[in-house]
């Protein structure tokens, strides 16, 4: 990996500017490279999870890898552009100019999660490579045969100077996270993501993190019930909950909480009639995450706590052979301290809180670390306008969940503890660029003007006074 950085950092500086051509060119076998293993990176995510849709693949993996890539192909020449900045007076007057050029930072290095394994390489990519930069991929170890696939993809599309990867266990990983990249992108746990950052900052390599949290669901008494409850448990049962944006608990209004259970139930059957043989719902990834779940709810069961299995047909999930599925499952007022509550799901669990007044909502998502996104759904635009000022997080989304990420245009990124940084469309090319100052100074003698030359004297004296002053 060290010899391959070398080698991408050596080219890149002999290349010099790297022109939009270059870059176009680059994206471009990028798209092609998607379209033509489309089909292999399918099947490879349905074995690593040993259930996954073809359709949740294609639409959230590799659609959402071509569009952020056209997006930036379509874009880029204009966001090469340099911008011209105000110079301070009264250097204006005299002929100083300022403007800002965006250059490439050199190797760019992506650490991507198995949850989304093609579109969480490509996305970022996408940024990466309209910023001008060679880049470095280290994929999951949890899903392999897509690792395998995205190898060759990758070793088939671009010259090693260019785009690299490297697949491997916890040890690859943590030696990736230990070169001396020029700027390194990580998505994954926040727990991970202390030891990536730790690593990093040895060589003082800028990150970006992209990691979770829990994301918290606000259903207003104003909320249209059917329509929320479709759109929130489409969020919490794509991919069975193993999303970064996935709704993590709900804040519903106490006298609601009936409707809102028989809702959800209502809406999963009309999506999956059944669930254990049913090929359109999504497998927990592997026997670790799986007993992990499983876990929550042997803990909730034993404090006594309701919980409602949403299986419409009625399986035994116990006879599974070769998956891992889990049914959506409701969690009505869980105690506080029940670990469903405390750490970041990433499956189908869905706890239920209630509220009596809105103010007690805020006050609860406030009480916890910031979330990566935030919903609210309702048509209060006082309640809306409450939970956009007064809350923290990484995005909101307004009656709906997840589908900020889709906007190419919207930056995505965390805070605090559910991560720093952001990516997608203009601020993405910003992330994997550096923004050079550049000042032009006019003909005349400024220091000599100013004051600044010594031996100083009465101009000295006149420029402190403008200076200094209230």
């Amino acid at each position: 990996m060290q010899a391959v950085l070398e080698s991408q950092r050596t080219d890149f500086l002999a290349e010099g500017p790297v022109s939009a051509a270059t870059r176009i060119d680059r994206i471009d076998r990028g798209i092609d490279a998607l379209v033509r293993f489309a089909d292999k990176l399918a099947e490879a995510v349905h074995t690593d999870f040993s259930c996954r849709p073809r359709e949740i693949t294609l639409l959230t993996d590799i659609g959402a890898s071509i569009t952020p890539m056209k997006h930036a192909k379509k874009h880029l020449k204009q966001w090469m552009k340099g911008e011209k900045r105000p110079t301070g007076f009264p250097l204006n007057l005299l002929g100083g100019r300022s403007r800002i050029e965006y250059q490439p930072l050199g190797v760019v290095g992506i650490i991507s999660p198995w949850n989304f394994p093609v579109s969480m390489v490509f996305a970022p990519m996408s940024g990466a490579l309209a910023a001008g930069n060679r880049v470095m991929i280290k994929p999951s170890e949890f899903t392999p045969a897509t690792s395998e696939v995205l190898e060759t993809m990758i070793k088939s599309t671009y010259d090693p100077k260019e785009v690299a990867i490297f697949t491997g266990g916890p040890e690859v990983g943590q030696a990736f996270s230990n070169l001396p990249l020029d700027h390194l992108l990580f998505t994954g746990a926040t727990s991970v993501a202390r030891h990536i950052m730790a690593a990093a900052a040895r060589n003082l390599v800028p990150v970006t993190l992209e990691l979770g949290g829990k994301s918290p669901v606000i259903v207003s008494r104003t909320a249209d019930l059917e329509k929320s409850m479709e759109r929130i448990m489409l969020g919490k049962t794509m991919n069975a909950g193993q999303i970064c944006l996935a709704p993590d608990y709900l804040l519903v209004p106490e006298e609601k909480l009936h409707d809102v259970i028989a809702m959800a139930q209502q809406v999963v059957a009309k999506m999956y009639p059944a669930l254990l043989e049913n090929v359109q719902y999504t497998s927990v990834v592997n026997e670790r995450h799986y007993q992990r779940l499983s876990g929550y709810l042997q803990e909730a069961r034993e404090r006594g706590v309701k919980i409602i299995e949403i299986n419409p047909a009625g399986e035994d999930f116990s006879q599974q052979q070769g998956t891992h599925k889990i049914p959506p499952t409701l969690i009505p007022e869980p105690p506080e301290d029940l670990k469903v509550l405390q750490e970041e799901i990433f499956g189908p669990l869905l706890p239920i809180r209630t509220y009596r007044e809105f103010a007690e909502t805020i006050d609860y998502v406030n009480s916890r670390p910031r979330p990566l996104a935030a919903y609210y759904f309702g048509n209060d635009a006082d309640e809306q306008h409450t939970v956009e000022t007064r809350t923290t997080s990484g995005g909101i989304c307004i009656n709906d969940v997840i589908m900020h990420i889709s906007q190419e245009d919207l930056p995505f990124g965390g805070v605090g503890p559910s991560g720093m940084g952001s990516y997608h469309g203009i601020e993405g090319f910003r992330t994997f660029s550096h923004a050079k100052s550049i000042y032009r100074q006019t003909r005349m003698n400024i220091g000599k003007l100013s004051g600044m030359l010594p031996p100083y004297g009465k101009a000295t004296e006149k420029s402190i006074r403008m200076q200094v002053k209230k």
